[in-house]
């Protein structure tokens, strides 16, 4: 089964890509980094604990308030479990480039990405017996967490000018200020340098299928087009009997999927060397 990842930065197109993908004709079982990490941080689990003795104490507003109707009027939230996390406080305390906010940020993702690995492996595990050609995972922290190396073929999002990222999200979040829509974005990595990690995976090979990037700036339509040229690209390096063979073979998948992940942290390790560390190094 090929797993192919999906990235890019906010704004970029990325959601558009994934709502494509997922419906026909393409059809690929989705995996999103995002819902399984609101479901990591759920009231109740031990993220939701971890952020609430983590944040809370210098955090006020870190919990929604009981006349929420999220909280149903409860003190102690709908379930019994905890009031939700107020997301827009949380994202105000991690979202930004200063000293307190980067370390927050990198605590905040300490207690999420476990999890969310976790649950990204079981549904992986999950649709490999299903008998699926493909799967996709959309991972926003792609290279700087690191899950890189786990993925196929990796599908970058982006966008050739920055003014266009800020245009797109202060357009889709009208309540930001200029102030925080840029806060949000200088708080990732350019996605201009996430394309050129992308492009680094294929090795200098011509048509090597492991990076391809999609520069979203013009239509949604365009956007498209470019989304089923690649994709036709990746299915025909995806021949049925391959398939059936690793279906058929959990043993040779095995063997397979390791000989592949060490080939990409391979390349990784490279890019480290040619590049330098800022998005290669897994920050959690």
């Amino acid at each position: 089964m090929r797993v192919i990842g999906l990235t890019g930065s906010i704004a970029t197109g990325k959601s558009t890509c994934a709502t494509t993908l997922s419906s026909p004709p393409y059809s690929l079982p989705l995996i999103d980094a995002d819902l399984l990490a609101r479901k990591a941080v759920e009231p109740g689990t031990w993220g939701y604990n971890r952020i609430v003795t983590t944040f809370g104490p210098s955090t006020p507003d870190l919990l929604l308030p009981a006349s929420d109707p999220q909280c149903g009027g409860r003190e102690d939230g709908p379930n019994g479990k905890g009031r939700p996390l107020n997301r827009p406080a949380l994202g105000k305390r991690v979202f930004g480039n200063s000293e307190e906010r980067v370390r927050d940020r990198k605590k905040l993702n300490g207690i999420v990405h476990p999890a969310v690995r976790l649950y990204m492996v079981r549904s992986v595990l999950y649709y490999y017996l299903l008998g699926h050609w493909a799967v996709l995972l959309d991972i926003p922290l792609m290279f700087e967490s690191g899950l890189d190396i786990f993925c196929s073929t990796i599908l970058v999002v982006a966008v050739s000018e920055p003014k266009i990222q800020m245009e797109r999200l202060r357009a889709r979040d009208p309540h930001l200020s200029a102030e925080d829509a840029e806060n949000r974005v200088r708080s990732q990595v350019d996605v201009r340098e996430k394309a050129a990690r992308n492009e680094a995976r294929n090795n200098g090979v011509a048509n090597a299928g492991k990076g391809y990037v999609l520069y979203n700036d013009g239509s949604k339509e365009d956007l498209k087009i470019q989304l089923a040229d690649v994709m036709q690209k990746i299915k025909s390096k995806t021949p049925r009997w391959w398939n059936w063979l690793l279906w058929l073979c959990p043993p040779f998948m095995v063997t397979a999927a390791a000989w592949e992940i060490f080939r990409n942290w391979w390349v990784r390790h490279k890019t480290v060397r040619e590049r330098g560390e800022e998005l290669a190094k897994p920050k959690i």
